[in-house]
């Protein structure tokens, strides 16, 4: 990867500002480490990728195919003798890889995210991350044998290289074991085991998202599984009880009434102050995190939060 990109581009920034026709409603004790609908266009081979779509479009889309991200303006001639070839090449490739076209113009905080200098800059992008990128508008054999060299180094890490070399027949993947073993320790309500084996794979991988949202989901569910009904008549009758409310508030979440629990702890914060406050507050910002960003119940939670606090 480029001097230039290494190391300073964060993908998940965009996350938060998804478009909001993505908003998933899962409920929030979902089994972990099922991946979150990717919003793919099955066969296509360009994209016209917006802020709002880039994390489906390019982000989720990566854990599969290898994206080459092609940041491009109206203005700019290279462009305009890059991009067709980009774009050519894209279709010839039987899905092994897609073009996603970004006009920075219209979206100018994908190319910050980028630190893009100048344009065309062309961006490779896979398993979540930016792994090699180049500027200006190279001839079609430099192109050609860039993303191949790209596509040999990530074809048994990337199952849609492979089965688009195979005429589109799905590749079986392996279960990766450590996922496995998480996941049946979750099944039988062994959350604390369900836990450190997540910890370990994060310990060996820090930046593996999947296994990030599923710890999220395991101590939430553990959370949760030690609270009944009666938690909610106690905060009730305790308006103080910080501990109470922080309970009820789980048990609520936990039973599909999430802006219910959401509001409690909002109306929480307005009523505390200091330290209390600040662990209120940390409390229903964990809260949002089992849910998808672009949600409409966080969204609006996260305004309502902000109020309260400000």
């Amino acid at each position: 990867m480029s001097a230039a990109l290494s190391g300073a581009v964060d993908l998940s920034a965009l996350k938060a500002r998804a478009d909001a026709a993505r908003q998933q409603q899962a409920p929030p004790a979902a089994a972990p480490g099922a991946p979150k609908g990717d919003g793919a266009k099955p066969g296509a081979a360009v994209l016209d990728v917006t802020e709002a779509t880039f994390q489906a479009e390019v982000v989720e889309r990566s854990l599969k195919q290898l994206v080459v991200v092609d940041l491009w303006a109206e203005w700019c001639g290279p462009c305009k003798q890059l991009s067709p070839v980009l774009e050519r090449l894209a279709a010839q490739s039987g899905g092994a890889w897609v073009l996603a076209k970004v006009d920075v113009d219209a979206n100018p905080r994908i190319a910050q995210l980028f630190g893009v200098q100048s344009i065309p800059t062309v961006v490779a992008i896979a398993g979540g991350q930016p792994v090699d990128a180049f500027s200006g508008a190279l001839p079609e054999p430099e192109i050609k044998k860039w993303i191949g060299s790209l596509l040999d180094a990530l074809r048994d890490k990337l199952p849609g290289i492979r089965e688009a070399e195979a005429g589109g027949e799905p590749v079986e993947e392996p279960e990766d074991p450590r996922f496995t073993e998480a996941e049946a320790a979750f099944d039988r309500g062994d959350f604390a085991e369900a836990e450190a084996a997540y910890q370990r794979i994060l310990d060996a991988e820090p930046a593996n998202e999947q296994a990030k949202a599923a710890l999220v989901q395991v101590r939430f569910s553990a959370r949760a599984s030690q609270v009944d009904e009666s938690v909610v008549s106690r905060a009730e009758a305790s308006p103080d009880d910080v501990d109470a409310q922080l309970a009820a508030a789980d048990y609520e979440v936990a039973q599909q009434r999430v802006e219910d629990g959401f509001a409690r702890l909002i109306a929480t914060v307005r009523r505390t102050a200091g330290e209390e406050r600040n662990r209120v507050r940390e409390h229903l910002v964990g809260l949002f995190d089992l849910f998808d960003a672009g949600d409409d119940r966080v969204t609006k939670a996260r305004r309502d939060l902000a109020s309260a606090l400000f």
